[in-house]
């Protein structure tokens, strides 16, 4: 499966985040604790929700379970204008992205990502940039449905 190559333009999001590891996954709960604030979000860009992840630039060096990285759970926003209490806010600088679409339950969403990192990236002539990670849950999102489908963007640069 071939990505997009995108560039991406600067956007605002406004969420909820949490540390967690892959090892500590707390994805349910940062969303289980996000999802009854959105309505409270009133400049919102779409329906689209956005699961965001922030790595530290040697994340991926040398891979643990472990180590910890920071999730959000927000939205897309046009500006910083009204941001409800205990929510944060997010900037995602422009820049080129790799987009592939995964379809399929999100608990077996581990192949997909196992292409992108072990095959398509070394082989693609790019190599990840120091950028938030994302997916776009927009519509044809179901969760656990082998229905659902999602875009999945990964921070890129060339070698």
């Amino acid at each position: 499966m071939e990505p997009g190559i995108k560039i991406l333009p600067e956007k605002k999001f406004v969420g909820k985040r949490k540390k967690m590891s892959l090892a500590d996954n707390k994805t349910r709960e940062l969303w289980q604790g996000f999802m009854p604030r959105r309505k409270e979000i009133k400049n919102n860009m779409g329906s689209e929700l956005y699961s965001i992840e922030r790595y530290e630039p040697l994340y991926f060096r040398n891979f643990n379970p472990h180590k910890e990285f920071e999730k959000w759970a927000a939205v897309e926003v046009t500006d910083f204008n009204s941001v409800p209490d205990d929510l944060g806010t997010l900037i995602i600088p422009s820049g080129l992205y790799a987009v592939f679409l995964y379809r399929g339950a999100a608990s077996k969403g581990s192949d997909m990502y196992q292409y992108m990192f072990g095959t398509w990236l070394p082989d693609s002539g790019f190599k990840l940039d120091n950028r938030p990670h994302f997916a776009v849950m927009g519509e044809k999102y179901k969760n656990e449905d082998p229905d659902s489908e999602e875009e999945i963007w990964i921070p890129i640069k060339m070698h």
